[in-house]
């Protein structure tokens, strides 16, 4: 049994191999040799009147490992103060925090098993692997419907999620340059010099979104923002884009590609309950605890978020059932939610055999999570 931490993972997982893994176990899922259950999160109030605690977990198997990614965070959505007499406010567009124990530190893990014998395999930290996960995500996407002669991105975006997202898309086109975006311009200052020195590549920090997205041969939204951050206007013939959240582009967005294909299906064809809810914003399937009072502190999508379920997904295409850029002057996009389970056991089981061939990793006794007592 391992235990692998962020430094271990950044030390075993490239990105190319990062979208290879995530490669093959899709083309698993149509004959039932992957398989993976959606994310399910469950909301309970915590002593905040801002916010609720949500845990999360999500599973999948390929390749005789099944991973279960299990995430501990207190939600936070501060509100507005101006609600008026006898409101208590309203969420501020654009404002999510989360922290475990305190803000600036989280808790996530991905647990691995034998499919043969049912072992317990590794414990990982899932902070890098999370980043690694999305940006090969996208990558893979954009190997999948852009342009073969795209070569610059317009950003929005300069976290550690747009870091790998860009990893991710110089794996698969020659990229040449970069525009990128962010709210506090300092952030997008630091990325592109960070970036620029990592990559070899010309990366120009740009003062509008409007700026990042002019001309580019591929789109990417790597924000936190809980309202749209593209306008349907700023598309242009050729372009594909990829997002890294639902409520980084609207119906409007979405009425302007002319090929849209989705990594998977997340949301469940449930009747919602009392208790269970896919109208949470940021959660697909949730069971909501609390007073109806607590509940209202919940960010609740009201419609805006498009609706994917009749969009192709990506293994329709490498199928052949459905066609993916068919010419030069199309617009794509790649949505890049869905399969998260198969996802997290294709890279943490490499991230695994790797360790298990460098010898890295802390050793813990078997012995600890075995046990005589059948349950």
């Amino acid at each position: 049994m391992l235990l692998l931490d962020n430094d271990c993972v950044a030390r075993l997982l490239t990105m190319r191999d990062c979208i290879d893994a995530q490669a093959r176990a899709f083309a698993g899922l149509p004959a039932g040799a992957s398989i993976g259950r959606p994310r399910f999160d469950t909301y309970v109030p915590t002593a905040r009147d801002d916010g609720y605690y949500r845990f999360g977990s999500v599973d999948g198997a390929t390749d005789g490992i099944l991973a279960v990614r299990l995430k501990s965070d207190v939600m936070v959505w501060p509100r507005d103060q101006d609600g008026g007499a006898g409101q208590r406010g309203s969420h501020r567009a654009g404002s999510e925090q989360k922290y475990c124990i305190e803000p600036g530190t989280y808790c996530g893990l991905v647990m691995l098993f034998s499919t043969e014998n049912g072992a317990p395999l590794a414990i990982i930290n899932d902070g890098h692997l999370q980043h690694m996960r999305v940006g090969g995500a996208a990558g893979l996407g954009t190997r999948l419907l852009a342009r073969e002669d795209a070569h610059t991105i317009g950003m929005i975006g300069s976290g550690g999620m747009a870091e790998t997202f860009l990893d991710a898309l110089c794996c698969v086109r020659e990229i040449r340059r970069v525009r990128v975006y962010s709210r506090r311009e300092e952030n997008r200052r630091r990325f592109a010099r960070a970036m620029a020195d990592r990559l070899q590549i010309d990366i120009e920090a740009v003062d509008s979104a409007r700026d990042a997205v002019r001309g580019a041969d591929i789109v990417a939204t790597c924000t936190d923002s809980m309202s749209p951050v593209l306008d349907a206007a700023w598309l242009e013939p050729g372009m594909h884009v990829v997002a890294l959240t639902p409520r980084e582009f609207d119906a409007s967005v979405a009425q302007r590609f002319d090929v849209a294909i989705a990594q998977g299906r997340e949301r469940l064809p449930l009747d919602e309950s009392e208790r269970f809810s896919q109208r949470i914003s940021g959660s697909p399937n949730a069971f909501v605890g609390g007073s109806t009072d607590e509940r209202r502190r919940l960010p609740v999508s009201r419609g805006e978020r498009v609706d994917t379920s009749g969009w192709p997904i990506y293994t329709d295409v490498i199928t052949g059932r459905t066609p993916g850029r068919t010419s030069a002057e199309q617009i794509t996009f790649y949505y890049t939610v869905g399969n998260w389970g198969v996802q997290f056991a294709a890279v943490g089981g490499h991230v695994y055999r790797e360790a298990v061939r460098q010898g890295v990793g802390m050793r813990l006794p078997r012995e600890w999570f075995i046990q005589n007592i059948r349950n």
